[in-house]
């Protein structure tokens, strides 16, 4: 009797570890399928939105190009700088009278958010494709690179952009970079991404982001890119090769929103010349024709002297040859969100008048 009462105490248990058993998978089989049907349909949900932030990325940057043919309608700012509202500054005494005054941080549109478009001239800048030999190597000698070392890098860099295949006194071809793993071949034409420069014989890391190359995330993909032997020595001052140069713009450097490092390129100008024009353009404009605080309106010679205490006549013409006081290309940034999907577009615009403001790229990173 007692052996029977055992047994069936036994079986009971066994059968009730059976079941807890059966139950616990049931239970992570749910709550796996409820997992995986709630990134479904988060996958769905960012697949019907797709379409829609790409619509709502193109309209903001429509938003851009009519707030920079805006700008351009200012006539009493000929002039573009970094205090005006389409760079994000607090704009002059004219905008209180125009349709910039008062620019909402975000529109929304349907069921989605555009926020304010972000907008930078790339005329801050020199177009790599089109400044030239002296221009480059005013930048690698700023940096600290010696004479041959500069000459080497220029020389590479020009013939990347050059469409032969001579090579230029210690510059490199493709002949050089079909001896490198993976091996490649020198592009022959215009340099498209700034970070081209990294395929580029003798550009090293330091070169190209400067002083900020020491707290770059992403070293390990630039260290192979690298593949010329020992760093170089640290720059002399923070700006790289991506801060001083783009490869695209309208040809002259924006005077009022170009850095103190852009101008230093410029021939006959030094640091503390530099620095003067950077600090000749603060302050705000009065709106007054001959008012000489705040950006700069024009680059005639008598203008330039009374704005810059100091300026020699062979630096007022530098500034001349090389220099604007507007902006013709701009990178711009636009951040979109519908349904809880988010998305960042960037484009490139070229404005040529305030009926004619072009789109030349389009893009975003997945």
């Amino acid at each position: 009797m007692r052996t029977r009462l055992s047994s069936n105490r036994k079986r009971g248990g066994i059968a009730l570890v059976i079941v807890m058993i059966s139950i616990f998978v049931l239970t992570i089989l749910a709550a796996g399928f409820a997992y995986s049907m709630k990134v479904e349909t988060r996958l769905a949900m960012r697949a019907s939105n797709e379409s829609e932030l790409q619509w709502l990325g193109r309209s903001g940057v429509e938003w851009a190009k009519w707030i920079l043919a805006q700008q351009l309608m200012i006539n009493t700012e000929p002039y573009d700088s970094l205090d005006q509202v389409w760079a994000g500054g607090p704009g002059g005494l004219s905008n209180s009278n125009s349709p910039l005054a008062d620019l909402p941080e975000e529109i929304k549109l349907g069921s989605g958010v555009i926020k304010r478009p972000r907008i930078t001239d790339l005329d801050r800048k020199w177009n790599i494709n089109t400044c030239g030999e002296m221009i480059l190597t005013r930048a690698l000698q700023n940096m600290g690179a010696e004479g041959s070392e500069s000459t080497a890098v220029v020389n590479a860099i020009l013939d990347w952009i050059d469409r032969d295949d001579q090579t230029r006194v210690e510059g490199a071809e493709s002949d050089v970079y079909q001896n490198f793993e993976p091996p490649y071949s020198a592009k022959n034409g215009p340099i498209d991404d700034i970070s081209e420069l990294l395929f580029i014989r003798g550009v090293t890391q330091e070169m190209y982001l400067g002083m900020s190359a020491t707290n770059f995330q992403g070293g390990a993909y630039l260290q192979r890119m690298d593949r010329f032997g020992p760093r170089q020595k640290m720059p002399l001052f923070s700006a790289g090769l991506v801060d001083l140069f783009t490869p695209i713009s309208g040809g002259k450097i924006n005077i009022n929103t170009a850095s103190a490092e852009v101008l230093m390129l410029i021939p006959g100008m030094d640091e503390q010349l530099a620095q003067l024009i950077v600090s000749a353009r603060s302050g705000s404009d009065d709106g007054t024709p001959m008012s000489m605080s705040g950006p700069f309106k024009n680059l005639t010679p008598n203008y330039l002297w009374a704005k810059v205490q100091g300026l020699s006549l062979e630096a007022a013409r530098n500034l001349q040859q090389f220099c604007d006081v507007r902006s013709r290309t701009f990178e711009v940034q636009v951040e979109v969100e519908i349904g809880g999907s988010k998305r960042t577009f960037h484009a490139i615009l070229g404005r040529n008048n305030p009926r004619d403001v072009q789109l030349l790229s389009f893009y975003w990173k997945s």
